[in-house]
């Protein structure tokens, strides 16, 4: 067996070792896939002790979304036996939140993790990485990514635009609409909102009328608190429990149609991953993958609970968006799609294959999948 089969036959026995782990319940590290990388990383004098800093857009004390972040460096420290280390920052410690892309692309840092959409100023393409609107879940958005192309399509527009490289590492689920000082009834109040929403999301409720703004997560709820802001999206029940959200607004919105399947991801510059050894490499993207897996499971086991909090503990209405404000959104996203595509070739390029790729897995998710989640929720 040649050194490159080697390893990557390494690196697939991680990663679905890993998996296996946490089916059972235990501890990655105590899988023989890991033992076998970090041994292998180990036992080859040739490979060099690295220590990276890796930059964050996240608040320390959310530790889902910061977690991610976590996972990944501490799985990239066993993988190599000790030998490459990470540690992640919290944001506004290196480099301000929504600067992550940026440090990177300049070398500032060698990765971050942060959502690509943050960036769209760059480009919008780079909203593919997250999440667009009425897009896909996760579940769609990792088969996307992973098995239909559109990870290697993404990659090729970093490097090419950015001089990055960049792997998904996180994903929060569909997410909630947010917290609102005052009862949405119809589109029309919206018009004038002052709402924090960040990535295409944002553009969208820019033409339904809303004044946006685009802040960290650690200053959303003194914005919101203060009155600087009406309203504001960040991530899900156990995420807004923690800022604190039901303290300073009352109706809470669902669902987030810009971000029905948001993936967070771990950017490196390219230069620091060329200079890698293969080794090394094949470890970042089972890390990367294995912070993807544990991001959306976490989530999905602490939000029903922090859910049931928050209304139990709390005076806040929780309430659908109104049926015209949904359809208005829908409309104008596609359109605003319409309207990349014709001015970024990349965009348009991307954009043709995954909306042939949505239109397939949401028809066949439209017949089991939808039918078993809703015969659920109407029995529970």
């Amino acid at each position: 067996m040649n050194r490159r089969e080697f390893l990557s036959n390494v690196a697939v026995k991680a990663a679905g070792g890993a998996i296996a782990g946490l089916a059972a319940g235990c501890s990655f590290s105590q899988t023989p896939a890991a033992e076998e990388m970090a041994e292998a990383a180990q036992s080859d004098q040739s490979l060099p002790e690295l220590s990276w800093q890796c930059a964050t857009s996240w608040p320390l004390g959310l530790d889902t979304i910061f977690g991610g972040a976590q996972v990944f460096a501490e799985r990239v420290g066993v993988l190599s036996g000790g030998k490459f280390k990470i540690e992640p920052r919290a944001a506004g410690e290196l480099v301000p939140g929504l600067e992550v892309l940026n440090a990177v692309q300049e070398g500032a840092v060698q990765c971050g993790h942060t959502a690509s959409y943050y960036y769209i100023g760059k480009s919008p393409v780079t909203a593919f990485g997250t999440a667009l609107p009425f897009g896909l879940t996760d579940r769609q958005q990792n088969a996307w990514l992973y098995e239909a192309g559109g990870l290697e399509m993404m990659q090729d527009v970093y490097a090419n635009r950015f001089g990055v490289i960049q792997f998904p590492a996180g994903n929060t689920g569909v997410q909630m609409g947010g917290w609102f000082n005052k009862e949405i009834t119809s589109l029309a109040d919206l018009q004038g909102l002052k709402m924090r929403i960040p990535g295409l999301g944002g553009q969208v409720m820019a033409k339904l009328g809303v004044t946006v703004q685009v802040l960290p997560g650690g200053e959303i709820f003194q914005a919101l608190q203060t009155g600087a802001i009406d309203a504001a999206e960040w991530v899900g029940p156990y995420d807004d429990e923690k800022l604190g959200f039901h303290k300073a607004a009352s109706f809470y919105y669902y669902p987030g149609w810009w971000e029905p399947g948001p993936t967070l991801e771990v950017q490196i510059n390219l230069n620091e991953w060329n200079n890698l050894p293969e080794l090394y490499k094949e470890i970042v993207k089972s890390a990367a993958y294995e912070a993807n897996i544990i991001m959306m499971a976490r989530y999905d086991a602490k939000n029903p609970t922090a859910l049931a909090k928050l209304q139990s503990e709390s005076d806040i209405q929780l309430l659908p968006f109104p049926d015209d404000v949904m359809a208005a959104s829908e409309e104008a996203s596609f359109a605003l799609y319409d309207e990349f595509a014709a001015s970024d070739a990349d965009f348009k390029s991307i954009l043709d294959e995954w909306t042939v790729f949505r239109s397939a897995i949401q028809s066949w998710h439209g017949y089991a999948e939808t039918a078993m989640l809703n015969y659920g929720a109407r029995n529970t």
